[in-house]
């Protein structure tokens, strides 16, 4: 067996990922008669045959699909290699965007990145504040080295730093509520009320729903206090972080509607960047800091979620 080139496997890879040659040659932006050529040129020197060209898509034979699981062992390697020489290259950053989310702690937060930036003088900190999937979508339109927001566990795309559990639980002010409040409410006996909920700040992602009641009338606001103020006035009902309005929960000021129907949710809040781009030595000890420090947030999200059943004693 001769020696093959990291080219011949990018091009045998890109064949079994994207189904077909032609795909293939689009995504690594080459021509079809080059990564041809490159995929029968590893068959040669490995004298194996890889691909099944009999069918109207080429496929992997079982020799293919073996040598493939081994080679994407090695392909990611060269990945991590080329971002390693590309983070060297880069020098100390000018700049960094990172955008906090609505469900993030801001005080926590915005104390750990006051620490880290004041030993950066030659970084300038650009900091944003986004809703719902706006965050995610900064990232992906590369308007965002960091962000700090709720994250799906398994997301391939990211690198992530766990931060706690945001337990979101539905709250309304003392006296909304035309029933009285038990364990047992249903979202239809909620639909003729108003429902406060998060506006999207994503411009081009498909939009995203949280805890909305179909044919519930709605009313949007742009940030988690605002939010909260408009609950707190009796004007809508909506969830809200717990560590928003624990003080409000323990003095009756706002009442947990959480029940069986009506359970609430933990949100994964996460410090995320993507895996497919270089980090600059700044983002780097940044992301270092982070990791360190992560324990002050988790601890500012670990209390536990008011029982509905103490407010409920006061407001009757």
């Amino acid at each position: 067996m001769s020696g093959f080139t990291l080219h011949d496997l990018q091009c045998f890879d890109a064949v079994i990922q994207a189904g077909g040659f032609q795909a293939a040659a689009a995504r690594l932006h080459r021509s079809h008669p080059a990564v041809f050529a490159a995929v029968a040129r590893l068959e040669r020197q490995t004298g194996l045959p890889l691909l099944d060209r009999s069918g109207y898509r080429v496929a992997a034979t079982a020799a293919g699909r073996s040598f493939h699981r081994r080679a994407q062992g090695l392909l990611a390697e060269m990945q991590a290699l080329r971002s390693h020489a590309e983070q060297l290259a880069m020098g100390e950053e000018s700049e960094l965007h990172i955008v906090l989310g609505d469900l993030c702690p801001r005080p926590q937060a915005l104390a750990l990145l006051g620490r880290f930036f004041a030993d950066c003088a030659h970084t300038r900190l650009h900091l944003h504040f986004e809703s719902v999937s706006g965050p995610r979508e900064r990232l992906f339109d590369d308007s965002a080295d960091l962000i700090v927001h709720r994250a799906e566990a398994g997301d391939a795309q990211l690198e992530t730093i766990a931060l706690g559990e945001v337990r979101m639980v539905p709250v309304v002010a003392p006296g909304f509520l035309p029933f009285p409040i038990d364990r047992a409410i249903r979202p239809a006996q909620l639909r003729g009320l108003t429902q406060c909920v998060m506006r999207d700040s994503a411009r081009h992602s498909p939009p995203v729903d949280y805890f909305t009641i179909d044919g519930a009338p709605q009313c949007t606001v742009a940030d988690q206090s605002m939010k909260k103020d408009l609950i707190a006035h009796g004007l809508a009902w909506g969830h809200m972080p717990h560590f928003l309005v624990a003080a409000e929960l323990a003095d009756g000021r706002l009442l947990s509607i959480a029940g069986r129907h009506l359970p609430g949710r933990g949100e994964r809040l996460v410090a995320a960047r993507r895996r497919d781009r270089a980090h600059g030595p700044v983002a780097t000890r940044l992301w270092d800091h982070l990791r360190a420090q992560a324990p002050q947030i988790r601890a500012a999200l670990a209390a536990p979620v008011g029982e509905a059943a103490a407010p409920r004693k006061r407001a009757r």
